[in-house]
This record gives C-alpha cells, structure tokens and sequence, in this order.
C-alpha cells in the first residue's frame, strides 16, 4: 500500500474490453488506483519502474511488444518482477485451466490465479486485490482444486518443514517485513513467500494471519524466537 493509503494496480492484457471490465470492477472501491493499463509485455517494466505498484494483474497469453506477437515469457519474467520489486503482489487472471500452468505460475512467485470465465470471482475483484494486496492468495475454486490436487500427489496435505519454518516466523513476528523474515531463513523474499503460499494452500485459508492461527489451533507450529531478536 502507497503512503496516501491507496492500492497501486497495473494491468496486463491484451484484449482492451477485458481491460475496461477490469478496471471498472476495481474503481468499485476507493482505496484502489489503476496507475497503468498494457497490452504488450515489453511495456511492463518501464511501468513498474515509473509507477510504485502494489498489484500486478496480468494474462499468462499477451505479445511482447507490437512487432513481436509472441507470447511474453511470463513464467521466466514472475520471478524476476519479485527480485527487483520485493513488495509487489502479482494476480494472473488467464482463460487457461491448465494444471501446469497454474503450478508453474504459482511456484513462479504469483499470488493468485482467477480464470476469466469465474464471473462470481470478478464481480469481486476488487476485494480480490485488496486481499492480494495484503499478502494473501486468490484462486478461482477451479484452479484452486487443479493446484491442490497437484500439490496433494507430490507432497501430501502436511506443511513441510521451511513452511512450518517460515509460518513460524510470521507468529513470533507479526511485525516485520517480508525481507526481514526471509532474510532470518537465509533465502530470497521471492522463495519465502512462495513457503507462505504453499501453506496458506495446503491449509485452506487466504491470509498470512488466518494460516497462523489455522496452524497454531492444530498445535502445527509455536513461535520461535530466532537468533535475531536478541540483538534486533
């Protein structure tokens, strides 16, 4: 969220009338400014460079630039949007339910993942981005079921240790930036909150704060108090 309190979103498609849906959707609530709307990948860069951007809403399916009509390399370019812009949450709203596609992008660093044929969900977008905005996830309930049943035949429903790790983290220190808590587990803040997502995941809830409270009633997780805090 920006110093005025307002929610900064940029929005990546390339088809204009789903853009203005979009953008109608959001002007819903106050606290939402659309800062940049795009059609082609290679503008989104310079926008984020230009515009402090909390949310990014984007299509896995636009073309780089106008001359180029090849699909820009969402999957390669996730990752690093969340290396040089640490605090910016990404939504990808796609017509593609495709089990793949939805892990990859969602292990690519992405909060949340809405197709475009859920129109319950994109009533409520608005909501969806404040919610993303704050840390959380999103799925459309199909996508959600496609990525869970993924995640459930690869690793089972129990929270792997770095999630437990990390969840753990976020109890002891409710206050501290993402960087800070990654920073204590010696991994990037890409690949911390991708722990946070897997578990907010495999515990059915949305926000860092529900996972905590969702683990600790199961007595999966306590606070921990890492070496840090002595001399923080």
């Amino acid at each position: 969220m920006q110093p005025s309190g307002k929610i900064n979103v940029i929005i990546l498609d390339d088809h204009q009338s789903i853009v203005d849906g979009y953008v109608l959707r959001l002007s819903s609530s106050s606290k939402i400014e659309v800062v940049a709307t795009l059609g082609y990948g290679d503008e989104l860069e310079p926008a984020l460079e230009k515009f402090p951007t909390d949310v990014l809403i984007l299509d896995v399916s636009v073309p780089i630039s106008a001359d180029n009509p090849t699909n820009y390399p969402i999957l390669h370019t996730i990752p690093q949007l969340l290396q040089m812009h640490p605090g910016l949450n990404i939504l990808v709203i796609s017509m593609f339910a495709e089990r793949g596609l939805i892990r990859g992008v969602m292990e690519a660093g992405a909060n949340g993942y809405i197709l475009k044929d859920d129109r319950a969900t994109l009533i409520d977008l608005a909501n969806v981005v404040q919610t993303i905005a704050s840390g959380g996830i999103h799925f459309s309930q199909k996508a959600h079921q496609l990525f869970l049943n993924y995640q459930l035949t690869q690793t089972g429903d129990a929270l792997s240790s770095r999630q437990l790790e990390a969840l753990s983290l976020c109890a002891a220190y409710p206050d501290k930036l993402t960087a800070e808590l990654s920073n204590e587990m010696s991994i990037s803040n890409s690949t911390f909150r991708n722990l946070l997502s897997g578990a907010y995941i495999k515990l059915n809830v949305s926000t860092r704060a529900a996972a905590i409270l969702k683990a600790q009633s199961l007595g999966i997780i306590t606070p921990i108090s890492p070496s840090w805090s002595a001399v923080g």
